[in-house]
């Protein structure tokens, strides 16, 4: 009888594992159940559906279940929500959600790739109608139905989703307000670079409000009004999107008895294995590793997603493949500005013991003389004592994200200032100048180090 695998979670790391295993087994019989309408979706194209770049919500879907079947062999049930687990009898309880109906499966080998959940902050009115969430295809159903019928949005929470929606719908025509309790947006960047995005915003027309919790949200008859910040200050609005980060869906895993870690993900081993034997979880779900700092972190990201899934469908077909840790690589775009980060922020580099400095530079992304240019503003974050790069952040034009990932290959690398410095990086008056910001920057490290 062929072995039996059954992966809870259709998206990128349920789907990478399942599509793995099927190709190191071909014999393997693989089931695959989703409790949404959707597998094989790019839930961070959500906000560019929401605000009508993308017209058709089926763009997203990179292959539906009938193809995964007629395709690659792998049986895959949407509407279907894994309820239990039990790892002694080796089953999952499974509720078909169109029929409430419960049946029984039995499995070999297991994966848990359940994603994350929004985090519902305890404000009172929260679940009246009207309070939104956009973390899969059916809030993005929804939001953009509700966004095309009212004028007026309130966005709690400023962190990738939220600024990536908020210039979506200001795009739309729609009047927006960006709530954020912290003191300026994306904390963790230099303050300058947060200061920039702020002003990008309110140049755009977005009401931003930093350092502001919300208190309530104003209701009647059931039906969200608009917000009430801890100011006492009132806004009207038609429609609330709760953006206020997520939380790994370890609930499953908890009530099977499997080991839990920091902010309550699947603790896992470097091969994607849970506490038990015969299980293997991967994505937004589980317990991370930081790369720099070998400590737990927890990074939600599809790019991380799809590679521990990778690896945890090569593992559960016998393989020993490893997953390296996470820098935390971001990259965001509002507007014109792009935004993209590596590696540990200064505050984060002092607060785990290293004697962490950082420089900033501002250089063109192509020679001076050449028409169109824009700057690069790039920050290193740097351990004074042995110059390793420990971070690095960049906002400015399209160029950014390349940029940082050189740097994020460097960081992978244990690379040093003096070494990024000594980089024979591209040159071409439309590309690049002479000079690299990275090369500026790198530079102007060393010359810190050296005081």
């Amino acid at each position: 009888m062929a072995e039996k695998l059954i992966v809870i979670g259709g998206t990128a790391a349920g789907l990478s594992a399942a599509s793995r295993a099927r190709k190191e087994k071909p014999d393997m019989e693989i089931q695959v159940f989703e409790k949404s309408g959707f597998v094989s979706y790019g839930a961070c194209g959500l906000p560019y559906f929401v605000g009508g770049i993308i017209h058709d919500i089926n763009e997203l879907v990179a292959i539906n279940a009938e193809s995964l079947k007629s395709k690659r062999n792998i049986s895959a049930w949407i509407h279907h929500e894994v309820i239990l687990i039990d790892p002694e009898k080796k089953e999952v309880s499974v509720k078909n959600l169109d029929t409430d109906r419960v049946s029984i499966h039995p499995y070999d080998k297991l994966v848990i790739a359940t994603g994350a959940i929004p985090v519902v902050p305890p404000i009172p009115g929260i679940h009246s109608n009207g309070v939104y969430y956009l973390r899969n295809m059916e809030d993005g159903i929804r939001l953009k139905a509700a966004a095309k019928e009212n004028g007026r949005v309130c966005i709690i929470g400023g962190g990738a989703i939220g600024l990536e929606t908020a210039e979506e719908l200001s795009k739309a025509g729609l009047s927006v307000s960006l709530y954020e309790q912290f003191p300026r947006l994306l904390p963790f960047l230099d303050n300058a670079f947060s200061k920039a995005l702020e002003d990008t915003l309110m140049k755009r027309g977005i009401k931003v409000h930093t350092g502001t919790q919300i208190s309530e949200i104003l209701c009647e008859n059931g039906e969200a009004k608009g917000i009430r910040t801890a100011y006492g200050e009132n806004e009207p609005s038609d429609i609330i999107l709760v953006s206020a980060g997520v939380k790994p869906a370890s609930a499953l895993a908890e009530k099977a008895g499997l080991a839990l870690g920091l902010n309550g993900g699947i603790i896992v081993d470097d091969e994607m294995r849970t506490s038990h034997k015969d299980i293997w979880a991967c994505g937004d779900c589980v317990q991370m590793k930081n790369r720099i700092t070998g400590k737990p972190a927890y990074v939600p990201l599809g790019t991380t997603a799809n590679k521990q899934g990778r690896i945890a469908g090569g593992n559960v077909a016998g393989g020993h493949d490893t997953f390296k840790g996470v820098l935390g690589s971001m990259v965001t775009k509002v507007f014109e500005l792009f935004i993209a980060a590596t590696g540990l922020s200064q505050e984060q580099a002092v607060r785990e013991g290293f004697d962490a400095i950082s420089v900033s530079i501002t250089k063109a992304d192509r020679a001076s003389y050449y028409p169109g240019g824009r700057d690069n503003h790039i920050c290193l974050i740097v351990d004074k004592k042995t110059g390793l790069l420990l971070g690095a952040q960049g906002i400015g034009s399209e160029s950014i994200p390349g940029r940082i990932n050189v740097l994020a290959t460097a960081i992978t690398c244990g690379m040093t200032v003096e070494e990024i410095n000594e980089l024979d990086l591209v040159y071409a008056p439309p590309a690049a100048p002479v000079y690299d910001p990275i090369l500026i920057a790198a530079s102007q490290a060393m010359k810190k180090i050296t005081e």
